[in-house]
């Protein structure tokens, strides 16, 4: 289930090719290799400090690489900054608003930044959200905020939407229609997005590909459906069938250590749990291979 699993880099929307980011001593980014299949919603998941947002800022031309490269509906962004820009949307996890401005008044400057912005689609965006066009952005709720970003994000048209961690200061109805817009943009636009955050549980019923990034590597690359199927949870030291141990981390109440197992790709069509094991959600698969990139696949309680 490595980066290579079934997306050709040619036919990505988004790629990158052994790329490596350091800042001084830390390594953000470790020859990460990936694949964004076009027309998926991808979820960059991880937590805090795994690179998730340098991998964004690196497919922005915002971060000089080390080494290694990125491609942007098949642009490199720092051969052809210009070109790669106009074939990306990016919302960042504060939006980049400006508070004394109207929410037309911020349509109309990025109509004025980008050639081609569309304003009619992102006011009408807006609009079946009813947030009112003159009001000003400093009166905006975080989640009407977070909708602005968006909208002039699909406003650009981009090819492919890059989105660090926009829902991590949204109320739960808030993330439900900020995702409600996303995918319905991506589904009529044919464009690919990548979401980032750092809780899987906000972006599961967004997503149809996982990545999941820690410690500056990707640990785990595939679509939605083949990690739950392709995994299960025990509680001891008893693997399903032809498992591979994935690693190990505590239970949500403290008292058990919890292994997770992958299987092996002949039993994931058809394979149902049995009493030794569970089956895994996507929280636990996640957890599995950040506790492996931590080198604790060997946790034990005392």
């Amino acid at each position: 289930m490595g980066s290579d699993a079934g997306v050709s880099t040619t036919t990505a929307a988004l790629a990158a090719h052994g790329l490596s980011k350091r800042f001084k001593k830390k390594v953000a980014l470790d020859a990460v290799d990936l694949a964004v299949p076009r027309g998926s919603v991808t979820a960059l998941v991880g937590p805090n400090g795994a690179g998730k947002t340098t991998l964004i800022r690196v497919c922005m031309a915002f971060e000089r690489p080390n080494s290694g490269r990125v491609e942007v509906d098949g642009v490199d962004p720092w051969k052809h900054r210009s070109d790669a820009l106009k074939r990306v949307g990016y919302v960042p996890q504060t939006p980049a608003v400006y508070r004394g401005l109207s929410v037309e008044d911020q349509l109309a400057l990025a109509r004025s930044l980008h050639h081609g912005f569309d304003v009619a689609y992102a006011r009408r965006r807006l609009e079946q959200l009813g947030i009112p066009l003159d009001q000003r952005a400093d009166t905006l709720s975080g989640g009407q905020a977070a909708q602005l970003g968006l909208a002039v994000a699909l406003g650009t048209r981009a090819k492919v939407l890059l989105l660090d961690e926009p829902l991590a200061n949204l109320d739960p109805l808030a993330r439900r229609e900020f995702i409600q817009v996303l995918l319905d943009a991506v589904k009529s636009d044919g464009s690919t997005a990548l979401l980032s955050s750092h809780i899987v549980t906000d972006v599961e019923d967004a997503c149809d590909r996982l990545v999941i990034l820690g410690g500056g590597k990707v640990r785990l690359d595939c679509p939605l459906e083949e990690a739950r199927r392709g995994h299960r949870l025990t509680a001891a030291d008893s693997p399903p069938a032809g498992a591979t141990a994935v690693g190990s981390f505590l239970s949500k109440d403290g008292k058990d250590v919890m292994t997770l197992w992958r299987l092996a790709p002949d039993d994931t069509a058809g394979a149902e749990p049995g009493q030794e094991s569970e089956a895994a959600s996507l929280e636990d698969v996640v957890l599995g291979y950040l506790a492996a990139g931590r080198g604790t696949a060997g946790l034990q309680l005392n």
